[in-house]
């Protein structure tokens, strides 16, 4: 591996760099393997048959990128996927040690100008720590320094007023087009999980604009209960295309999410795209409660990936399912729409987008 080219004085905007929408082209999806097994209690192995999965209907379509802490690891993870019918032609092992497996947030962001075969494309540090909520993130962290020398690609360092600029993956939703969704209680929260302490609204925004390209922020509320990084949007409202949402609907009254997510019922009439239009907004219904002991996990339809070859959804043995997979089944006609199991994943408080994340073309 090369030495990165770390990018400070300029930023991504500055250069003509803006982040591609996920349902473009990918050249590669960037997966970690799972090993840390508090995420999981007692269901560690079944996490790794989750992966199989994960990686045949992924790998079909584009290369993955398997982030593991030794090349020991490597050989242990081919293993598995070997079993579960991967190719192992379209898997690229990466060495790089981590804390855990939630590649959507600690993983390799990228943008990218120009397009076809003169595109380039750079990589965002934002400086990870563990949803503001863990100790152990430091190896996690240096993902996107990795990424940056595997792939000979430019890394710009996001900062604000001299300091770590922090924001997730899973807590950015972009159109492609100019527009970004994200959530007041995951960025705008006084108290719980704070990134970047002081930070106003405004201040993100510019924020957004200068490291991912966009000019056009919305922000709704917040989640459901149980999301483990405090509001996340790839649990709530998700672009199928360019001018589409779909946005989560919990229909029981009786049930603690009924009121926060009709509050972003509200709060979507509002909201405009880049070029001033209206979205078009289509419910995508919850899933009973899922629980772990005591525990209410954050099961939701939203958090499907989409990747070259088909749409991944979650699914958890729930009436609503099929419903759910209809009606994305119905937004992306240019892949097919397949539901992976995922009630066994939600317990480390995330599925399938939480783990994912795009390498774009």
């Amino acid at each position: 591996m090369g030495k990165t080219n770390l990018i400070t004085a300029q930023s991504p905007a500055e250069l003509g760099y803006s982040m591609p929408a996920e349902w473009e082209k990918h050249s590669a999806t960037w997966l970690g393997w799972p090993h840390n097994e508090s995420d999981w209690p007692d269901k560690i192995d079944t996490i790794r048959w989750v992966y199989g999965e994960m990686v045949k209907k992924i790998s079909q379509g584009e290369l993955v990128r398997i982030i593991v802490r030794s090349n020991a690891e490597g050989k242990f993870a081919a293993s598995y996927l070997k079993r579960a019918g991967c190719d192992l032609k379209q898997l690229s092992m990466v060495v790089h040690p981590t804390n855990r497996g939630w590649t959507r947030d600690s993983g390799p962001i990228h943008v990218r100008r120009g397009k076809g075969s003169k595109a380039e494309k750079a990589i965002v540090h934002f400086h990870f720590n563990a949803w503001a909520k863990y100790k152990n993130w430091q190896l996690d962290t240096k993902v996107p320094e990795t990424a940056a020398k595997v792939l000979k690609r430019p890394l710009f360092d996001a900062q604000f007023n001299g300091k770590k600029f922090t924001i997730e993956g899973g807590g950015i939703e972009v159109n492609g087009r100019g527009s970004l969704l994200t959530t007041e209680e995951c960025y705008q929260h006084p108290t719980v999980q704070v990134r970047n302490p002081g930070m106003t609204k405004a201040q993100y925004d510019e924020q957004f604009k200068k490291y991912l390209g966009v000019n056009n922020v919305m922000w709704l509320l917040s989640g459901p209960v149980g999301d483990d990084t405090h509001g996340h949007i790839d649990d709530i409202c998700r672009f199928t295309d360019h001018k589409t949402l779909v946005l989560i609907k919990e229909s029981n009254k009786r049930d603690i999410n009924y009121k926060p997510l009709a509050e972003n019922w509200e709060r979507v009439r509002d909201l405009r795209l880049e070029d001033g239009s209206r979205p078009e907004v289509i419910a995508l219904p919850m899933p009973s409660p899922v629980y772990y002991g005591d525990w209410r996990l954050p099961a939701s339809y939203a958090n499907f990936y989409i990747c070259n070859s088909c749409v991944i959804v979650p699914t958890f043995n729930d009436v609503n399912d099929r419903v759910a997979l209809g009606i994305l089944g119905e937004l992306f006609k240019d892949r097919p729409v397949v539901g992976i199991h995922a009630v066994d994943l939600v317990l480390g408080f995330g599925s399938l987008h939480c783990l994912t994340q795009q390498e774009p073309i």
